[in-house]
């Protein structure tokens, strides 16, 4: 037992000592711990770890809020040619912004020696770009700073709320009541009037008759809601068309015809004959289309006596309904009543709603700045009340936004694919800053790989044209073609696109459009893709075996044109070109070769023919690039205002798809 003890103490005693050096041993090396830890911080901070968690930190900054992240720009694209050796891509370089076309306007392509039917035109343009160099120089010089005074106070000034005039009033505008800022939601117009007796009519176009020798009894007059603020040139187009026929038409009946033109081209009109519109028939804010009214006729009008009496038989109860005559009479004083709704106008007679009509694409309210009345009546006043107060497209301080984000990407020093040029008036401000936050925000724009640019002339207003410079010298996507606006030479401007296009952008394709229509960039992009490389082509929705009018506004004299057709041609709202056919219409115009014609689509047209003679062009039709208004799985919409410009752009966003929005 004493050996066993013994041995015992001497086994605590190794493993008493075993546990202190095992202490020792653990104190050691955490004193040795703190003095690394000690010594490694500031070495930590003076190198690797100050940069990894600036770098983590920074990128963390830039992504705290949504709209920090939608200023940054979209990331250029590197340079085709990249080097082996290289450890990363080079970037591709901005080149420097050029506001003012590099189109050369040469006096001698303007004067004309000609003896054709164009030589009035020529002569037009060559006065708009003498005095458009005028304007340009005055306005570099500085000579036009007094005017801003001038801006900065009209920009106060407000549109009036209520316009009222006398009969008297009325007859000195000319039968037209000028509402400045148009209409809004909620606006209405008021006349008090009185048809004017039937008297015999001998037009054939009025009367319908078969020979001049006929004729009829017509009483009609029209009201009409107008866009008087248009570019020089063009005939005012009618918003609302309201034409009551008292003795009737071809119908025979009286008849009340409602409709909407624009550029001479008529829509489809609705027709109020007298019968209610029916009850599966859409409404507009709950209103139908037409209402009834007493006919002189009983075909199916009226209920059969054995009817009736069946009806009475079987318990059924007769609703009591009321039985209006047709809301116009000859010498009888009237209150017609034109409201503006949410989805369409309304028109009230005596009080009593007679019909609404819905908005149509490209026919937007605000831009109703005229009210004019003609025909058999005599109008004894007009008020107009709950008018805007500013208009959007001659409001530039009000729908401008001048952020970074909605600046335009640089041009690169390498060829982008595709530019499009987009044509615009000095005073579109809306529907340019509509553009910029939309379809100029793909990700092929801001990555460089598609570039685009505002065409616009000078305004006859300088007001105008020094609030222009400003925009373009700050948003940086502006191309002034320096002539002076007119409807007549727009084709100026897809000249100077075209020039644009392959000397500022050395672009592959290039496309054409308006400020008033909404792009898919990628898929008119794709379109052009699908056409074999090298090829020239010509992608739009094309015309063929159109004929020339040679009678009214738009006639077209056989010195300009003598075949009876022309030659297929792609509606002007949106097209594309390869850059040779380009090439081809900028060395034409240049050297005084190119004949120009006041429809630009058609011009184009001519030209790409003319380069077909030399050398193959693809054409490509296609209805997707809209003419008129939107169509499912669109390329191209045309005539969209402003904010259906930002409501499609939201659609494709959101569900990734093409949808119209046929809205106001």
């Amino acid at each position: 037992m004493g050996m066993k003890r013994g041995k015992l103490e001497k086994f605590d005693m190794v493993v008493s000592l075993s546990r202190q050096r095992l202490v020792q041993i653990v104190i050691g090396v955490g004193l040795l711990y703190i003095l690394m830890v000690f010594l490694e911080i500031p070495f930590v901070f003076r190198t690797g770890f100050g940069a990894v968690s600036q770098e983590a930190l920074s990128r963390l900054s830039r992504l705290e809020s949504e709209e920090d992240l939608e200023e940054r720009d979209a990331p250029t694209r590197p340079n085709k040619l990249i080097s082996l050796n290289s450890p990363q891509p080079s970037q591709s370089q901005p080149l420097e912004y050029r506001m003012l076309s590099g189109l050369a306007f040469d006096p001698k392509t303007f004067i004309s020696g000609r003896g054709d039917g164009a030589s009035a035109l020529y002569k037009s343009a060559g006065a708009a770009w003498e005095v458009g160099k005028s304007f340009w120089a005055d306005m570099q010089s500085g000579k036009t700073k007094v005017t801003v005074k001038k801006t900065e106070n009209r920009s106060v000034e407000r549109c009036p709320h209520s316009v009222s005039l006398s009969e008297s009033e009325f007859l000195t505008w000319k039968q037209v009541a000028v509402l400045p800022c148009g209409l809004t939601l909620g606006s209405y117009v008021t006349l008090v009037g009185k048809p004017r007796p039937a008297h015999v009519e001998h037009e054939p176009k009025i009367a319908m008759v078969k020979n001049d020798r006929d004729s009829v009894m017509v009483s009609q007059f029209m009201v009409e809601l107008q866009g008087l603020k248009t570019a020089e040139g063009e005939d005012p187009s009618r918003i609302l068309h309201f034409n009551p026929r008292l003795k009737g038409d071809w119908s025979g009946k009286p008849v009340i015809e409602l409709n909407t033109c624009y550029r001479m081209q008529w829509g489809s009109a609705l027709r109020c004959e007298g019968w209610k519109s029916r009850a599966d028939e859409e409404t507009v804010d709950g209103q139908v289309k037409c209402e009834k009214w007493i006919r002189d006729d009983h075909h199916g009008t009226e209920e059969s006596k054995a009817t009736w009496w069946l009806n009475r038989l079987i318990g059924r109860t007769k609703t009591v309904t009321v039985d209006w005559p047709y809301p116009f009479a000859e010498g009888k004083l009237f209150v017609l009543t034109l409201s503006a709704g949410l989805e369409g106008y309304h028109v009230n007679i005596d009080g009593r709603h007679v019909t609404s009509f819905p908005y149509r694409t490209g026919f937007s309210m605000e831009d109703a700045t005229g009210l004019s009345v003609i025909g058999d009546v005599d109008i004894h006043s007009v008020y107009a009340a709950s008018l805007p107060s500013s208009h959007p497209s001659f409001s530039p301080q009000r729908h401008l936004e001048f952020s970074n984000r909605w600046k335009a990407p640089p041009l690169l020093d390498e060829d982008a694919e595709l530019f499009i040029g987009i044509l615009s008036a000095g005073n579109h401000f809306a529907e340019r800053m509509a553009v910029r936050k939309s379809w100029m925000q793909h990700k092929l724009i801001k990555s460089s790989i598609v570039a685009a640019r505002f065409f616009v002339a000078l305004h006859t207003r300088k007001e105008v044209n020094i609030e222009l410079k400003k925009e373009a010298e700050f948003f940086g996507d502006i191309v002034i073609v320096p002539y002076m606006d007119n409807y007549d030479l727009v084709v100026l401007k897809t000249v100077a696109i075209c020039e644009y296009g392959v000397r500022a952008v050395s672009a592959k394709y290039i496309m054409k459009c308006d400020d008033d229509t909404f792009v898919r960039v990628d898929a008119v992009f794709n379109e052009a893709k699908k056409v074999p490389e090298g090829r020239s082509l010509y992608i739009g929705n094309i015309n063929y075996y159109h004929k020339p009018l040679r009678y009214g506004k738009w006639a077209v004299a056989y010195e300009e044109w003598p075949e009876e057709d022309y030659p297929p041609y792609a509606n002007g709202p949106g097209y594309i070109l390869s850059s040779d056919i380009a090439h081809f219409i900028v060395s034409e115009f240049e050297t005084h070769k190119l004949r120009i014609f006041k429809m630009e689509d058609v011009s184009m047209g001519m030209w790409v023919e003319q380069f077909n003679s030399s050398k193959p062009v693809v054409y490509v039709h296609s209805l997707k690039f809209c003419q008129f208004g939107c169509m499912e799985d669109y390329y191209t919409a045309h005539y969209q205002s402003p904010r259906q410009i930002m409501c499609m752009w939201t659609k494709l966003q959101l569900h990734g798809r093409p949808q119209c929005c046929n809205m106001r």
